[in-house]
C-alpha cells in the first residue's frame, strides 16, 4: 500500500508539474486578441480609458442597481485619465484581465449612437452610395455606433448638440432614437462584455478613417425615423414605447 501511495503520488506529481507546463493557448489568445483591438483604436487617435465589467448578471462596480451595469467607467476621472499611451494601455489590460474600455469622445471624434434596425438599414444604404462611413460597433443586442470625426467646439454654444438628443420630447420627431456623443460622454469600446451574455464588437474596425459626422446624419436621421414610425406601428398592438436614456 505504502508503495502504491508513493508510485500514485509520484504520478500525481508528475501530472501536476505537466499541467502546470501546459500551454493554454486560447485565454492567451484572448487577451492578444483583446490588447490589439485596444491599441488599435489607440492608433487611431482615440482616447480609452478602464470601465466595469460583468459579474454574473450583475456589474462589477458592486453598486446596488447600478443603471449602466459593466458600461461606465470605473474612475470618476475618466476624462483626464482616458489616453492613447500604448504603456499605459499595456499595464492597464495587464492588470485589469477582466475590464472593458470606454473611449471619451469631443476630443478626436464623436460617435452617433442608433437604434440596431436603423443602423442596419442605415448602413447599407451609405455604403451602396459610396460613403464613406468609417468605424462601426454593434452594442449588446439594440445599439449601432457609427465613429466619427468630432465637430469641435462651435463657437456658438447654442449649436452644441448634447449626447442625449433622444431624451427632450423637443428634438424628438427631429432625431428620433439618435445620440450624438461629443464632449463630456463616451461608448462602450469592443471588445466589451455586458450582461446576459452580449458584447459589444466592431463591425467595421478602427483602420477605417473618421468621416465627417454630417455626412452621414441625414441617412442616419431619416433611418431613424423610419425606425420610429415602424415602432409607433408596433405600440398600437404592444403598448407604449419605451426610448432608451441610458449610455
Amino acid at each position: 500500500m505504502g508503495a502504491d501511495s508513493g508510485r500514485y503520488r509520484g504520478t500525481e506529481g508528475r501530472i501536476s508539474q505537466w499541467l502546470r507546463r501546459r500551454p493554454k493557448p486560447q485565454p492567451e489568445a484572448d487577451d492578444a486578441t483583446r490588447l490589439g483591438l485596444l491599441l488599435a483604436v489607440a492608433e487611431a487617435g482615440m482616447p480609452i480609458s478602464p470601465a466595469a465589467h460583468p459579474s454574473g448578471y450583475r456589474c462589477s462596480c458592486e453598486r446596488i442597481g447600478c443603471p449602466t451595469p459593466a458600461r461606465h467607467p470605473v474612475s470618476f476621472a475618466w476624462q483626464t485619465q482616458s489616453t492613447t499611451d500604448r504603456a499605459q494601455i499595456e499595464r492597464w489590460a495587464a492588470g485589469q484581465p477582466l475590464a472593458n474600455f470606454i473611449t471619451a469622445t469631443g476630443m478626436i471624434h464623436d460617435v452617433l449612437d442608433v437604434p440596431l434596425a436603423a443602423g442596419q438599414d442605415a448602413l447599407d444604404r451609405l455604403i451602396a452610395a459610396g460613403v464613406d462611413v468609417g468605424p462601426v460597433a454593434q452594442s449588446g443586442s439594440d445599439r449601432m455606433l457609427f465613429f466619427t470625426a468630432t465637430r469641435g467646439t462651435p463657437d456658438d454654444e447654442d449649436e452644441w448638440w448634447p449626447c442625449e438628443l433622444d431624451c427632450h420630447p423637443e428634438t424628438m420627431d427631429e432625431h428620433p432614437g439618435l445620440r450624438w456623443h461629443c464632449r463630456g460622454s463616451y461608448v462602450l469600446l469592443p471588445p466589451a462584455r455586458l450582461p446576459g451574455d452580449l458584447d459589444v464588437h466592431w463591425i467595421r474596425g478602427p483602420e477605417h478613417p473618421l468621416p465627417d459626422p454630417l455626412t452621414l446624419l441625414e441617412t442616419l436621421t431619416d433611418a431613424c425615423a423610419q425606425y420610429a414610425d415602424t415602432a409607433d406601428e408596433s405600440d398600437l398592438d404592444h403598448g407604449s414605447v419605451a426610448w432608451p436614456l441610458s449610455r
